[in-house]
């Protein structure tokens, strides 16, 4: 090797490969050689290029798929990460509907628990009286259901304001009392009927008439005496012109058992009708003399009521009830209708109002309210008394 050809001191030779016998480097291109010299001195510059063209070749993937390219096709690492992507793709998309389903349905629910709402607000301003449109002619109706009894929808209170409006409405043709009761209160009864023939006397040219459908027994027939006409159907249940006081006498079970009754009382009567004390025949005639008091009351209502049209018969005051068809021929009612037959033809108002004072969602929650309120005090009061009797 002559000197020219000889690297310089402490460097490599320029191929950086061994040499074959017989190669002559004198053929070698000029450019070349310095190609390969440089790499041989830089080769942490050559790791930095490829480095940058990793780099820029990962660029114009990631450009491509965003662009909806071909980048993610081919082989090796581009379709590894395409198929990531499909995957991340599927996951995101089911995660969206799943987002969308949930939104859905609490939108759904809302709406569900504002349409809830709307409705407990207007029942609870449902004001009474409110809405009925009474412009033109018709048949003005009042319905008694159930009990007769104070604090209910049947009770004198409810029925009394009621009628007290069908009365007074002066387009109302005539007022229908349908009835639907077992009977109830002689008290609350009597109350009704006595506002019945004051209206009936305030209002005179407005007939009254009272429409039986189940049952109008005892109370009942108490408050239906009052109208002009009874109408019932043929299978109705009609009667019952009676009084009781009933209860329960345990002294002889209470004397099988060995168990004492101690009633400390300040009045020779106060603990009269006991059921735990035994019978006194004074106390007993006393209670059967008041109950026929109150018989008495009520047949007289029942007289005055239906007057000539009562049939002479021995068990009509008994406490019997009968069909409707039969009280037509005892006198205690007039003929069979109902309440769509009376308006249409006898009052010839086919149209009909009802005037029935109903109890709202607020009145009702309130007795519930404050029935569970006095409970609870009371089942507090007794467990207090308890435990001080403990101490």
């Amino acid at each position: 090797m002559t000197e020219e050809q000889k690297p310089p001191i402490g460097q490599p030779e320029a191929s950086g490969e061994s040499r074959e016998p017989g190669q002559d480097d004198t053929k070698q291109p000029e450019s070349e050689r310095l190609v390969t010299a440089k790499q041989a001195d830089y080769p942490l510059e050559n790791e930095l290029r490829a480095g940058d063209a990793a780099a820029q070749r990962e660029q114009r993937e990631r450009k491509a798929r965003m662009a909806g390219g071909a980048g993610a096709a081919g082989n090796g690492p581009v379709g590894a990460a395409g198929w990531e992507r499909d995957v991340l793709e599927k996951v995101l998309t089911a995660s969206l509907r799943e987002q969308r389903a949930a939104r859905r349905w609490r939108i759904f629910f809302r709406f569900v628990g504002l349409g809830l709402l709307a409705l407990i607000f207007v029942a609870l301003f449902d004001f009474k009286g409110d809405g009925i449109n009474t412009s033109g002619r018709h048949t003005a109706m009042v319905t008694l259901e159930g009990e007769i009894a104070a604090g209910t929808p049947a009770g004198a209170e409810s029925i009394n304001a009621s009628l007290q409006a069908a009365f007074a409405d002066a387009n109302a043709a005539g007022v229908i009392l349908k009835i639907n009761s077992p009977g109830g209160s002689p008290v609350q009864a009597g109350i009704i009927n006595d506002e019945i023939q004051r209206l009936r006397g305030l209002y005179p040219s407005k007939p009254f008439y009272v429409v039986i459908e189940e049952i109008c027994a005892s109370g009942g027939y108490y408050v239906a005496a009052a109208a002009d006409k009874i109408y019932v159907d043929k299978a109705s249940i009609v009667g019952s012109i009676g009084v009781l006081m009933d209860g329960f006498g345990f002294t002889g079970l209470m004397d099988k058992l060995g168990v004492e009754r101690r009633l400390y009382t300040s009045g020779a009567n106060k603990g009269m009708l006991d059921p735990f004390s035994p019978q006194v025949p004074r106390q007993k005639a006393y209670a059967e003399a008041m109950l026929k008091e109150i018989h008495e009351q009520f047949i007289d209502v029942v007289k005055e009521g239906r007057g000539d049209r009562l049939k002479d018969d021995p068990d009509l005051f008994s406490g019997l009830f009968w069909s409707g068809e039969r009280s037509i021929e005892l006198g205690l009612a007039d003929a069979l209708g109902t309440s769509d037959s009376v308006a249409r033809d006898v009052l010839k108002a086919e149209d009909i109002v009802d005037y029935t004072v109903k109890e709202n969602i607020a009145e009702r929650v309130a007795k519930r309210f404050g029935a569970a309120v006095g409970t609870a005090a009371m089942k507090t009061m007794l467990w207090s008394t308890r435990l001080q009797g403990m101490h």
